[in-house]
């Protein structure tokens, strides 16, 4: 399971250099997206040589049979990198299906270090780090989502539980516009955008006060947290 840096971050900035050793001993990738992979291990080595590597992809519409031939090399002795584009593989990623099968099958799985956008904006929230629970991404439709950001405030403070949440980038204001609607004044959100990135922005402040920041999030990846 290999981490990937999120955003433009340099790999070496936020990647151990075992990560790389790993990465240079392969042949065959599951990936996310074929492109981005390519380009991300070209940069992490440059004594790799990409047309000597096999890429399969991985993405929410792939079936379970596509995924066990995926899996055939690990048959045959050979060690498979599983990638995402950004972040830690198979969290909030499709990669985590195709982990469940190599479990099955009884192959050892081997996570490595690196960049999660969930776990470093709960440390930097200054939230509850005991209880919390990531809830992905809310309902499009915007009576849904309302609903659902009335359940979950409901269950932090009933709970003591931190709630986090992910946007798709071009969706991020309506979200922290529909937060400010609906949720009570003191509770508090906690905006973590662009993490490792030179435009990171990591802050948390009662609903009432985020009435009062101008803060574009606008196809920034961002991470929100809510907390009482």
């Amino acid at each position: 399971m290999i981490p990937v840096p999120l955003g433009e971050t340099p790999h070496e900035k936020v990647l151990p250099d075992y990560n790389r050793e790993v990465i240079i001993s392969l042949k065959y990738f599951i990936v996310e997206n074929i492109r981005t992979a390519r380009r991300f291990l070209k940069k992490t080595a440059s004594s790799i040589v990409i047309d000597d590597l096999h890429f399969t992809e991985l993405n929410e519409h792939t079936d379970r049979m596509a995924m066990s031939k995926m899996l055939k090399p690990m048959d045959e002795g050979f060690s498979i990198g599983v990638m995402s584009e950004a972040g830690c593989p198979a969290v909030a990623d499709p990669g985590a299906d195709v982990v469940a099968l190599a479990q099955q099958k009884g192959f050892r799985v081997v996570p490595l270090t690196g960049p999660s956008s969930i776990l470093m904006a709960l440390m930097g929230s200054g939230f509850n780090g005991q209880q919390f629970a990531f809830r992905g991404y809310l309902p499009v439709e915007q009576t849904k989502r309302i609903e659902k950001i009335k359940f979950y405030e409901s269950r932090m403070y009933a709970e003591d539980e931190t709630q986090i949440f992910i946007e798709t980038p071009y969706r991020n204001n309506k979200l922290r516009d529909d937060f400010i609607k609906v949720c009570k004044p003191s509770t508090r959100l906690c905006i973590a955008s662009e993490i490792t990135c030179d435009e990171e922005f990591i802050r948390t402040l009662p609903i009432k006060e985020w009435t009062k920041a101008n803060v574009d999030l606008n196809r920034k990846p961002t991470i929100f947290l809510m907390y009482k």
